[in-house]
C-alpha cells in the first residue's frame, strides 16, 4: 500500500562482516522534496543509497520506495530511479551524445534520438554534443552525469556528493537545476559535505557511523543540537583557543575567518569556563548555533563503528 511518501523505510540495516555500516535507519521523504543526507566519510550514506535503489540487499528493514517494496521489488524501483555516483563513470572516448544514447539504450528509452536531444538542450549541452567526455571540465562532466540520470524520466534522483570537485559557479547552476526538477515533482535524495548546500535542502538527515543522529528542517536540526555558541573577536585568537579548548563545558572551538565560535551543550558550565576571558582584550557575543557547529558537535560525540 502506498504510504504517500516517495521514500518510507524503517530499520534499514547493512552489515559487512562484524561491522554494522547502516544501523536500523528510518527515513521518510515526501514526493517533490529535496532531502539532504549528511555525515562524515565512511558513515554509511552511500551504502544506504545503494540499498534504496536495489544495488545492495539490506540485512534488515522494511518499507517502500516509490510505492514499491524496497526489498522485494528492487528491479522495478531501478527503472524509476536516477543514480548519480561520486565518480564520473561514463566512457571518456565517446562523445556527450554517444554516452547519452548508450544510457538511453540501457534503459530501453523509446525514440532515443529525441530523448538524447531533449537532454542535451535541457542541460545546455547541445553545442558540445560531439565533444569527447574525457575532455570535459568537472562542471561539464557533472552536467553529463545529471543528463544521463534524467534521460529515462525517473521519479527519484539519488545524488551521491554530486558537486565534489566542481567550481562554485557550476555548483550554483547545478542546485538551480535540482530545485527546478523538484518543482516539477521529482524527488531528490542528495548527499553532500557542504553546509551551504545542506541549507538549500527542504529537510536533512545526519548519519554518523551508521546511526541516524538528527533529522528535520535546518531549524529543527540546529535546535535539536542543543548548542550554546559564542562568537569571539580580538587579537591572538589562536592563543585563546588553546587556553579554553580543554576547559569544562567547552566542546568545540572553531575558527571562522577572523572570529572564533565557542560552543557547548551545558550553557552554565560553558559560561563559567569562559568568564575569565570576557575582558577588554576580546569581544564575546552570544549567537545562534549554525548548521556546521551542530554537525561538528554530532561528529565528535558519535561512536566509531569501525572494528
Amino acid at each position: 500500500m502506498n504510504t504517500g511518501f516517495a521514500i518510507d523505510v524503517r530499520n534499514v540495516t547493512k552489515r559487512f562482516g562484524a561491522r554494522t555500516v547502516v544501523d536500523h535507519i528510518a527515513m521518510q521523504v515526501k514526493y517533490g522534496e529535496i532531502y539532504g543526507f549528511l555525515g562524515p566519510n565512511g558513515s554509511g550514506k552511500t551504502t544506504f543509497l545503494r540499498m534504496l535503489c536495489g544495488l545492495l540487499t539490506p540485512d534488515e528493514g522494511s518499507g517502500q520506495c516509490l510505492g514499491l517494496d524496497f526489498r522485494k521489488e528492487s528491479g522495478e524501483i531501478k527503472k524509476q530511479v536516477g543514480y548519480m555516483t561520486q565518480r564520473f563513470s561514463f566512457y571518456e572516448d565517446l562523445t556527450i551524445a554517444e554516452n547519452l544514447d548508450f544510457i538511453a539504450r540501457i534503459y530501453g528509452v523509446a525514440n532515443r534520438p529525441a530523448a538524447v536531444q531533449h537532454s542535451l538542450e535541457r542541460l545546455g549541452m547541445a553545442a558540445r554534443k560531439k565533444q569527447l567526455a574525457g575532455t570535459l571540465s568537472g562542471g561539464w562532466k557533472q552536467r553529463l552525469a545529471l543528463a544521463a540520470c534524467l534521460i529515462h524520466d525517473p521519479k527519484l534522483l539519488l545524488l551521491d556528493e554530486p558537486t565534489a570537485g566542481v567550481d562554485p559557479k557550476a555548483r550554483r547552476e547545478f542546485w538551480e537545476e535540482v530545485h527546478q526538477l523538484a518543482t516539477e515533482g521529482l524527488t531528490v535524495l542528495i548527499t553532500t559535505h557542504y553546509m551551504d548546500e545542506a541549507e538549500r535542502c527542504h529537510r536533512l538527515a545526519y548519519i554518523a557511523y551508521g546511526k541516524l543522529l538528527a533529522n528535520g528542517s535546518v531549524a529543527e536540526v540546529v535546535k535539536s543540537g542543543g548548542l550554546t555558541t559564542w562568537k569571539v573577536t580580538g587579537a591572538d585568537l589562536q592563543s585563546l583557543a588553546e587556553k579554553i579548548r580543554p576547559l569544562p563545558g567547552v566542546e568545540q572551538v572553531v575558527a571562522f575567518g577572523t572570529v572564533l565560535h565557542v560552543s557547548g551543550r551545558d550553557r552554565d558550565k560553558l559560561h563559567a569556563s569562559i568568564t575569565p576571558w570576557m575582558n577588554a582584550a576580546y569581544h564575546w557575543e552570544l549567537i545562534d548555533a549554525g548548521l556546521e557547529d551542530v554537525f561538528i558537535s554530532l561528529m565528535e560525540t558519535a561512536k566509531d563503528n569501525y572494528s
